[in-house]
């Protein structure tokens, strides 16, 4: 009887171990959907049972898209890999995650638009929820990576992506595809850069075999950042980007701004009123075909400098420096770019400048070295 009773918790412990995946940094479990259903769980591409797709459950129309696959005239784009899924009217995939409770996390996804007019896909870990449009195509792909962070309030965790659409076709519907996520570290000031997370060394996951950069939308005040220490305050999405796949000032990430004036980072640090300080950063080209005169716009207490640079699309930067006097304990600081740009490539990429190195410091701690 007690051996019996042992074999039950052991089996018990692994059935409930198994309900949600323990977190590491890197793709979900069966995050690019390469796992497909059971030919027998399909009617063509539409998936016919909840627990059909593994490590996911699924709710309401979910189609199961392979690369190639047609709609009609239209070829449905498969981000990355042989397959992707498609989520119809008021659909839904969820998957449960073990994490640290009070962590923030950042989760990647690549989200592709098929045939619906106003398309939007609601990422949401309770009880942080953001609704990203994909309207606005920022890559010539088809399809962009987008970020979204939260902060765990347990310790297992229920990744929900909905599809908020109700199209006279419940086909039409974005496809999702390459869902990673990331533990994000609080970066910190120091008397030396006031700036947080001024390198942008931290932030969002980056897929080593996708080449497009991540997507920054724009967040409410009191979401959190897949940017730690800085937020997205504009109309338009700004792209983190890395130096394996781009040029990069410093370090191996840095920020593109690619909507123009619509596309905005900005940071409040604590400041002394009457003290004066020194705004430093690099300004450069990604080295992606992003060619033409720039120019990126940095805002300081009600300092303003405009720093041009002239993008050949091959990579290199300038250094710049805004001085100001703090007018009050805190001070918020923005850049943003003045024109809007696309790649010479393709014409229909938007990119832009690159912002990367950010310092700020009093006038009198700089003297001290």
């Amino acid at each position: 009887m007690g051996c019996s009773h042992t074999v039950f918790l052991v089996l018990f412990c692994l059935f409930t171990c198994s309900i949600a995946d323990a977190f590491t940094d890197g793709p979900l479990q069966n995050g690019n959907f390469e796992q497909p259903p059971n030919p027998s769980d399909l009617n063509g591409s539409v998936v016919l049972k909840a627990h059909a797709i593994p490590r996911w459950h699924i709710f309401g129309f979910v189609e199961y898209i392979k690369s190639g696959q047609k709609q009609g005239d239209m070829l449905l784009v498969v981000p990355e890999g042989y397959a992707a899924v498609r989520l119809g009217n008021e659909a839904s995939i969820k998957q449960l995650l073990n994490v640290t409770k009070g962590a923030s996390y950042a989760l990647t996804l690549s989200v592709a638009r098929t045939c619906a007019q106003d398309e939007r896909l609601n990422v949401s870990v309770a009880p942080d929820h953001e609704v990203i449009p994909i309207q606005t195509l920022y890559s010539s792909d088809g399809w962009d990576l987008y970020a979204f962070a939260f902060r765990a309030l347990y310790d297992v965790i229920e990744i929900l992506l909905h599809n908020p659409g109700k199209e006279d076709d419940p086909a039409c519907g974005p496809l999702v595809d390459s869902i990673a996520i990331r533990l994000l570290k609080t970066p910190q000031a120091t008397k030396d850069n006031l700036i947080r997370n001024g390198d942008f060394e931290e932030g969002a996951y980056m897929f080593p075999n996708i080449s497009s950069g991540v997507l920054i939308p724009p967040i409410s005040e009191d979401d959190h950042s897949a940017l730690p220490g800085w937020k997205v305050e504009s109309l338009k999405a700004v792209k983190y980007i890395d130096s394996v796949h781009f040029s990069v000032p410093h370090g191996k990430r840095a920020i593109e701004l690619v909507g123009g004036k619509e596309s905005a980072i900005a940071q409040e640090v604590e400041t002394v009123v009457g003290q004066t300080y020194e705004l430093t950063f690099a300004v450069g080209d990604a080295s992606n075909s992003c060619e033409g005169s720039m120019i990126v716009e940095a805002f300081a207490a009600r300092e303003t400098l405009k720093v041009p640079y002239e993008s050949k699309g091959r990579g290199g930067y300038k250094r710049a420096v805004l001085r100001f006097v703090a007018r009050a304990t805190r001070t918020r600081l923005m850049f943003f770019s003045t024109y809007y740009h696309t790649r010479t490539t393709d014409y229909a990429s938007l990119c832009g400048p690159v912002v990367d190195d950010v310092r700020l410091a009093s006038v009198t701690n700089l003297r001290r070295f």
